[in-house]
């Protein structure tokens, strides 16, 4: 693991977080997989069996910009707190999770607890390591209320429906994202 220069990456975490805003606001993820490594590891946890694991930039650009997002294409994830650590190459940003539609109070549903991203940059402006985490309790919340109240999209029905049945879902078993961090800090 090596660091890098503090300019180098507080420019990154600003087109990072700038592309981030814009994919929510348009709905077009596809572009964020540009800011990977062509073997990044891109992981999160979805309770007690289940790791969601993209391995390089193509599966990353297709399972979590691409099919992990279908029925969330409007939703917004806006950065709250940004941390660099430029001596270790590394970045953790605290995001909240809004959807693009209502609750019967007016207020957007919002998956509530604490949602983040833990990021290795890797130079040439892009990231070779994330690991993501988020309230999935909350989440569980959030869309119980929005499918009480109809307001579910069709595509994200069906996507709940796939479950963990579609690509990049692991047994936990299988994926030890402790053992990817410690590969990416030798390196």
């Amino acid at each position: 693991m090596t660091g890098f220069p503090r300019r180098e990456m507080e420019d990154m975490v600003g087109r990072w977080v700038a592309a981030n805003n814009e994919a929510g606001r348009t709905g077009d993820w596809s572009k964020m997989s540009q800011f990977y490594t062509e073997d990044a590891i891109y992981s999160w946890n979805n309770g007690a069996n289940w790791e969601f694991v993209a391995r390089g930039r193509r599966q990353i650009h297709e399972w979590a910009f691409g099919s992990e997002m279908e029925g969330l294409e409007h939703w917004t994830y806006p950065y709250v707190s940004t941390l660099i650590d430029d001596a270790k190459g590394e970045f953790m940003g605290i995001w909240r999770q809004l959807a693009p539609v209502n609750d019967p109070d007016g207020n957007p549903y919002e998956i509530a607890g604490t949602g983040g991203s833990w990021f290795r940059y890797a130079g040439n402006q892009q990231w070779c390591w994330q690991r993501d985490f988020f309230d999935h309790g909350n989440a569980g919340v959030a869309f119980g209320a929005m499918a009480k109240n109809g307001q579910l999209t069709p595509t994200m029905i069906e996507r709940m429906k796939k479950g963990s049945n579609m690509p990049g879902w692991v047994k936990r078993s299988e994926f030890d994202w402790y053992e990817t961090l410690a590969d990416n800090e030798a390196e």
